[in-house]
């Protein structure tokens, strides 16, 4: 069997190749010629590169080739530029998989990454229920937007292409680099966290991310979304508390700041990021998803249909996160 994965030396990509290859099958990684192959090394690995904002281009490079499954996990989720998100992240999917159609590649399933993002900030009155595959979609970010506009697009096509959309919540674990930020500010003295109201979080382990992808290759319905989570609910301190446990308890001070703080602060970083052409993690999209108080999501679809069953809680997690963080000299 052979497969493509988009976004191959990403965080989440990077791994999908590793789990391909312990499968046998015949791999191969999309990338652009100035990625990083740092978590690429395996001589088994085939690469491609692959130019996701012309369709006539992909079908250039595409040419020759047939795989039998595509795992598309390339995208941005920070841009200086607002439009970025949608020519990447939406325009990219169609170009990818009408140059797929157009060359009659001979797929017999498309797995696309997407995000719990796409529904924004909803069932945010007490006590917070699921966000469930029913509810109406109402994205706050252009993260967000950008996301569920190619989801739309894909639910055009209908049967004609046998896609499968996975809508994780928040993705953590090594070479993760934006919860990094929260472990290395946690390592000097200071936690941060923002609002006074409860807040409900919900995280999946990279790995569980992984077995998903595979499960919906192998069961996932055409045309099915699936929310993956570990299944739990957590609190918003329960993050940075598991990480100051595995750091060894330094000596910290946590600050919980209003709301209107952060939007100062994010209005900002915005700004000086515009001015000097560096992306920042204190955005406005990252000012909606700290906002936003409801996480949880329904994982029962995924359970059930796909046979869906995370393995990795959080306490776990963090500790295999930062481990890693630690062995490979970023803490």
């Amino acid at each position: 069997m052979k497969i493509l994965v988009t976004g191959a030396s990403g965080f989440i990509g990077s791994f999908i190749v590793e789990e391909a290859l312990s499968r046998g099958m015949e791999t191969w990684a999309a990338v652009r010629g100035s990625s990083s192959r740092e978590y690429l090394r395996d001589e088994r690995i085939n690469f491609i590169e692959l130019n996701l904002s012309s369709k006539e281009q992909l079908k250039e490079q595409l040419r020759g080739h047939t795989f039998d499954y595509v795992v598309h996990a390339a995208g941005v989720t920070k841009c200086i530029d607002k439009r970025d998100f949608r020519r990447i992240n939406t325009e990219g999917t169609k170009n990818l998989v009408l140059a797929l159609m157009e060359l009659d590649m001979p797929l017999q399933r498309f797995v696309y990454l997407s995000s719990l993002s796409v529904f924004g900030a909803i069932r945010e009155e007490q006590p917070y229920e699921e966000i469930r595959e029913t509810d109406t979609p109402q994205p706050n970010t252009e993260y967000g937007r950008s996301k569920l506009e190619a989801e739309q697009w894909l639910d055009t096509l209908g049967s004609q292409f046998p896609y499968v959309i996975l809508r994780p919540t928040g993705v953590y674990g090594p070479r993760e680099k934006d919860y990094f930020l929260m472990a290395q500010s946690i390592k000097q003295h200071t936690d941060f966290a923002v609002g006074y109201k409860p807040q409900d979080i919900t995280f999946v382990y990279v790995t569980d991310v992984v077995q998903a992808v595979f499960l919906a290759i192998e069961k996932g319905g055409t045309g099915r979304k699936y929310f993956l989570s570990d299944g739990q609910v957590y609190r918003s301190t329960t993050f940075s508390d598991l990480i100051h446990e595995e750091l060894g308890r330094p000596w910290w001070i946590r600050i919980t700041a209003p709301v209107w703080v952060l939007r100062v602060v994010t209005f900002f970083g915005e700004h000086i990021g515009r001015m000097t052409g560096k992306i920042s993690a204190l955005n406005n999209d990252k000012y909606n998803i700290l906002k936003q108080r409801n996480w949880r999501c329904d994982i029962g679809p995924a359970v059930r249909e796909l046979d869906y069953h995370p393995e990795v809680n959080l306490k776990e997690g963090v500790r295999r996160a930062v481990k890693w963080y630690k062995e490979n000299g970023w803490l």
